[in-house]
């Protein structure tokens, strides 16, 4: 309960408040003047009570709720690691080895032996020409042969009865050289005739088609009945081998020169020759499952284009490549081992499109950091400048960040990092090899 004290009011032991200059009120007043007074004197320190109690709840609100811990982030740490160079070209598929049949004698189709689109193998027959002819041919060169043979016993028995007169001094010497010029005359005939019985034989075997090489034979050019000449360039069937197969891919001539002379200088370091240093992009994006090898460069450039080709072997058991196929090429072609890296997320775009990524600094506060970017390697992107080995980089949890935030760095969990490097520093060949491929 309050009460006026000379002056000081006392607004109870709760309060602990004590109101000073309070004014006395004139005992000139009249009654009725003095209880207004004190009424409205009492309302004033009612109000007075009520706003330091108020006050005093907003007190223990504001001490009772917590501050909000700093908001959680994965980072990186980069630092220097083996990346590969690797480019992305176009290509084109080419078979193994092809093959364009054509019949080696003249004559008539009886035969197709052969189911389009099939697997064939070396030797295997293909067509049958008619063989009447040259079955003919064959007889006639024997009955030849046999003749010359015939005659050159006839006169190897002159010779021989010559010789033995000649011994005798009872025939002369130009008896038995013309003796002995028929005889040898005799068996250059046998030799003639056995020579066109080996090529009526030739002829006849001739009339089976056979495939050159094993491949996958393509549609049917001819079909029986069909009328083919010797020497003709008439096309039967076209056979190409697709396992393993090549892909053919263009590369310009100044990326191919930059590339020798970073291997030259040591900044990019050579693959082993062994290592299978190239991935095929399909039409829909995937990865083609069986990686290949380059065999080597075209030493022509394309006038046209100043392109040139790169020749790339493909395993193909599947059959999943075919010869005209366009796709395109990953090739790794280097290994910069010193490289700095960020996953794909890390990187943030300005306005005007240029890299930055947010960083931490020692202090745990988070900045804004531009980078020059380079290709993407195994989803992460090569930083050419603008990082240094040992910076924290934000990948995970910019959403929540702004510049000059305190945060709580935790590092990102990533099943390949290690596996990606294992596979980069694979790759690397000695360091005795010299000299760009």
């Amino acid at each position: 309960m309050d009460t006026l004290r000379g002056g000081l009011l006392w607004l109870g032991k709760r309060s602990s408040i004590w109101i000073r200059r309070v004014p006395i009120v004139p005992s000139s007043l009249t009654h009725a003047d003095r209880m207004h007074g004190l009424r409205r004197l009492r309302a004033g320190i009612a109000g007075v009570a009520i706003a330091a109690a108020v006050t005093g709840c907003n007190q223990k609100q504001q001490a009772a709720v917590p501050t909000a811990p700093p908001p959680e982030v994965s980072i990186v740490t980069v630092k220097p690691q083996p990346i590969p160079y690797q480019r992305d070209l176009p290509g084109r598929v080419a078979p193994l080895r092809i093959a364009e049949i054509r019949a080696r004698v003249g004559g008539l189709v009886i035969k197709r032996t052969f189911e389009q689109g099939s697997q064939v193998k070396e030797g295997d027959v293909l067509y049958k020409i008619d063989q009447a002819p040259y079955e003919v041919e064959l007889q006639s060169a024997e009955a030849v042969l046999a003749k010359a043979e015939a005659a050159l016993v006839l006169a190897s028995q002159q010779a021989e009865r010559l010789e033995t007169l000649l011994s005798r001094q009872t025939a002369s010497q130009a008896q038995y050289d013309s003796a002995y010029a028929t005889q040898k005359q005799a068996e250059a005939e046998v030799s003639g005739a056995r020579a066109a019985r080996d090529r009526a034989k030739l002829n006849l075997s001739y009339t089976d088609v056979r495939a050159p090489i094993s491949g996958r034979i393509g549609r049917a050019l001819l079909t029986e009945g069909a009328l083919v000449e010797q020497g003709g360039t008439a096309n039967l069937a076209t056979i190409q081998q697709l396992d393993p197969i090549y892909v053919d891919i263009t590369q310009s001539v100044g990326e191919l020169n930059k590339l020798r002379r970073d291997l030259a200088s040591g900044e990019l370091d050579r693959l082993a020759q062994d290592y299978a240093n190239a991935k095929l992009i399909m039409d829909d994006g995937t990865f083609y499952p069986s990686p290949g090898r380059v065999l080597f460069s075209d030493v022509t450039a394309d006038p046209s284009t100043g392109q040139v080709t790169l020749r790339v072997l493909f395993p193909n058991p599947s059959d999943e490549l075919f010869p005209g196929m366009y796709v395109r090429a990953r090739i790794k072609q280097g290994i910069d081992k010193d490289a700095i890296a960020v996953p794909q997320q890390a990187i943030q775009r300005t306005n005007d499109g240029k890299a930055e990524v947010w960083v931490v600094g020692k202090d745990d506060k988070v900045m804004l950091q531009p980078v020059e970017v380079g290709p993407i390697v195994e989803n992460n992107w090569l930083i050419r400048d603008g990082l240094q080995p040992g910076t924290r980089v934000v990948v995970e949890g910019v959403q929540k960040i702004s510049a000059g935030m305190v945060v709580k760095p935790v590092p990102l969990k990533t099943e390949t990092a290690e596996a990606s490097q294992a596979e980069a520093t694979a790759t690397l060949a000695p360091q005795s090899e010299a000299g760009a491929r």
